[in-house]
């Protein structure tokens, strides 16, 4: 397990968000994206609230930002070094994103992430 600080670890976040593609950042629509020290169930290194813009239609107005949480801890205690934590990072916001354009987790294992 390595020791990350708060602030370093929502700069590697920031930093992955950095790499999303244009064209794709472009699309993302009423999505924030926070870290936070504990899931909310063990096991969890992110997790995607909210409704996919694939599931969006005309109805969709007024509602509340969709949610993606990357979990400090977690993540952490699998990494070894900072570069594992880049790496650990970089992997659940592609994730997590991912989710918010309607990819399920079948899916995402299949592309190979």
């Amino acid at each position: 397990m390595i020791d990350v600080p708060l602030s370093r670890f929502e700069e590697l976040v920031a930093e992955a968000l950095d790499t999303v593609p244009p064209d794709l950042a472009k699309v993302m629509d009423n999505v924030v994206v926070v870290v936070v020290d504990d899931p909310p169930e063990p096991g969890l290194l992110g997790l995607y609230t909210g409704i996919p813009l694939t599931e969006r239609g005309e109805w969709y107005s007024g509602v509340l930002p969709d949610r993606i949480e990357i979990y400090r801890n977690p993540t952490l205690e699998i990494c070894e070094t900072e570069e594992d934590v880049v790496e650990e990072v970089q992997i659940t916001v592609v994730h997590e994103i991912a989710h918010h354009f309607g990819i399920n987790d079948e899916r995402l294992h299949e592309l190979g992430w």
